[in-house]
């Protein structure tokens, strides 16, 4: 059987995205590489019937159910909810599926298939033993991890990697439109996998733009992104730089306490470079035995991709080379970041790039948590 033809039976996909037909997986589970169309009672025997006790996740658009497949591995089962009047959630489940099927990669997250019963859209994962980098780095006690110098290098490269090779690899060129902590999984090795591919968009060779409602989580919106809905690799490219700052500091984007007041990581990491402090981003758990230099470097490359004019951000194969010390940094010259003053502003199309603005929460526009994160 053809998912493709039974797919575009059943729903009309989006713009900028193309369906790929795909042979559904022999019932003997033999070759695990192909697409499954699983069936309902298949997913719904898997998962305890989608009971509590298996739900690993929750978002905007359905719930993550661990489930243990007949065949004997352990799936990520994703039931979007669907809005009928706006059809969110439906256009997520086409672009997933869409970007999914034809892309292979370490630091992606793998699509093992699918389920349209009637008005269920199903999604299955690869499970990811280690959930997502916010839950281990920034969630609750009982879900962090201390992580080593040498994790967050591994976990900080493995991402750039996943990043270059959909802004320069694959053809056509994707934009992820969504990077944060919450879409990066880690599996039970700590290798990150982009995940949650619900609001990329295709980018082709001719074009150096798309023009588009702006979407993503406020934080880590590029300032000329959210302003003008003018989405290119440079959009992911910040959003990289405020998750780089993350991982290195362990950090959330947006801090509030009571004395203070709200605190922004990437104005913390400008300060701290302008006043030649650098190394106090860096995460006490971390403690003293990391390579000083390679943390600055870090840093440096973090604000090189957070700065307020898209032309100067690296391209993400650059990122990547700096990061790996494969190129000179010294002739960089690293401006001011650029920062989304707060949501009504957007609406209203008023201009908020300016590090003096501050946020108002970061909050999300369009996005779901991490497909596979916990629940809180």
């Amino acid at each position: 059987m053809k998912f493709g033809s039974c797919f575009s039976n059943c729903f009309s996909p989006p713009s900028e995205t193309a369906i790929i037909n795909v042979n559904q997986q022999d019932p003997q589970g033999e070759n695990d590489e192909n697409f499954t169309v699983f069936s309902y009672n298949e997913l719904k025997l898997a998962t305890r019937g989608f009971s509590t006790a298996n739900k690993i996740g929750e978002g905007a658009f359905g719930c993550v159910y661990k489930g243990l497949h007949a065949n004997g591995s352990i799936v990520a089962v994703k039931m979007l909810s669907i809005e009928l009047e706006s059809m969110r959630g439906e256009r997520e489940f086409v672009s997933e599926i869409s970007t999914l099927t034809n892309l292979k990669h370490e630091n992606l997250v793998t699509l093992k298939g699918c389920c349209v019963d009637g008005a269920k859209r199903l999604l299955v994962y690869n499970y990811m033993e280690n959930n997502s980098l916010a839950q281990i780095l920034l969630g609750g006690e009982q879900n962090r991890i201390k992580l080593d110098w040498e994790a967050r290098r591994e976990i900080s490269l493995g991402v750039a990697r996943g990043l270059a090779y959909l802004h320069e690899e694959v053809k056509p060129h994707i934009v992820h439109r969504d990077i944060k902590s919450s879409n990066i999984l880690l599996d039970q090795n700590l290798i990150p996998k982009v995940s949650d591919f619900g609001l990329s968009r295709i980018l082709r060779d001719d074009v150096s733009h798309i023009s588009t409602h702006v979407a993503g989580t406020l934080g880590y919106l590029a300032p000329e992104y959210a302003f003008s809905g003018r989405l290119t690799r440079k959009t992911d490219v910040y959003s990289f730089g405020v998750l780089l700052l993350e991982i290195i500091s362990g950090k959330t984007v947006v801090d509030f306490d009571l004395e203070h007041g709200e605190h922004y990581l990437v104005q913390k990491a400008w300060e701290l470079y302008r006043d030649n402090r650098i190394l106090k981003l860096v995460d006490p758990i971390v403690g003293m035995n990391y390579p000083e230099e390679e943390a600055v470097r870090f840093i440096k490359v973090g604000l090189l991709c957070v700065q307020e004019k898209a032309r100067l951000r690296p391209e993400m194969s650059l990122a990547l080379k700096m990061l790996s010390n494969d190129v000179d940094m010294e002739l960089d010259q690293i401006s001011q970041p650029g920062l989304v003053a707060d949501l009504m502003n957007i609406k209203l199309g008023q201009k908020t790039m300016t590090l003096h603005s501050l946020y108002s929460k970061a909050s999300n526009l369009e996005s779901t948590p991490s497909p596979l994160s916990s629940c809180s």
